[in-house]
């Protein structure tokens, strides 16, 4: 009940005051595990990308955060804790598990908002989540949400957020002698390429 009300809130503030819209639905899987990824620009990108959805997928936030009343939300609308640029294996096991079981968990390549807007390097994490999860990894990519609510902001400001989903990421091209944390970089990198390919339409 939280997730749903939750999740019809951002749906009318993405609408109203973003004016949020959501282009090549077509590509977004509404059942069976699949890890959706996506550019960090900013403050909203969980709440836009989610919006996107019609059913309940799984969203990543720090660890620090699940402290006093968002210790006790952040769990009831499917936010898992988690730190992948620290070597977090019990929640990358975590969310493998919830891939094998048919969800759809959203990651963000990056790690950290970026500080302009711009595409930043991929973590390793993802790469090793992709490698093990063997489940089908969809891009989206936000335009529209950096200016928003920038990452120094302390307010958001009315604007248009676009998210325009892609085909799933061909990782086939990858060298197969490619093997541990090189192969792990190498999917992460591929998820930023597939992302960065993604261009705003009209």
């Amino acid at each position: 009940m939280i997730y749903w009300i939750a999740h019809t809130l951002s749906r009318i503030v993405g609408r109203i005051v973003f004016r949020h819209r959501t282009l090549h639905r077509e590509f977004l899987p509404e059942a069976g595990g699949a890890l959706i990824v996506a550019n960090h620009v900013s403050f909203l990108d969980p709440s836009m990308v989610g919006a996107c959805f019609r059913n309940p997928i799984y969203y990543l936030a720090r660890k620090s955060l699940f402290k006093g009343f968002l210790g006790w939300l952040l769990p009831r609308i499917q936010v898992l804790p988690v730190e992948l640029g620290k070597g977090d294996f019990t929640s990358m096991k975590r969310i493998l598990k919830l891939l094998k079981e048919g969800n759809r968990v959203l990651i963000f390549p990056e790690g950290t908002r970026s500080p302009d807007g711009t595409p930043q390097a991929a973590e390793a994490g993802i790469g090793f989540i992709i490698a093990k999860g063997d489940v089908p990894v969809v891009p989206v990519r936000l335009f529209g949400a950096h200016e928003c609510w920038p990452r120094k902001a302390k307010w958001p400001r009315p604007g248009r957020i676009t998210a325009v989903a892609g085909p799933t990421v061909d990782f086939s091209s990858l060298p197969a002698e490619l093997a541990g944390r090189e192969r792990y970089q190498a999917c992460a990198d591929q998820v930023m390429k597939a992302l960065a390919a993604i261009q705003l339409e009209g």
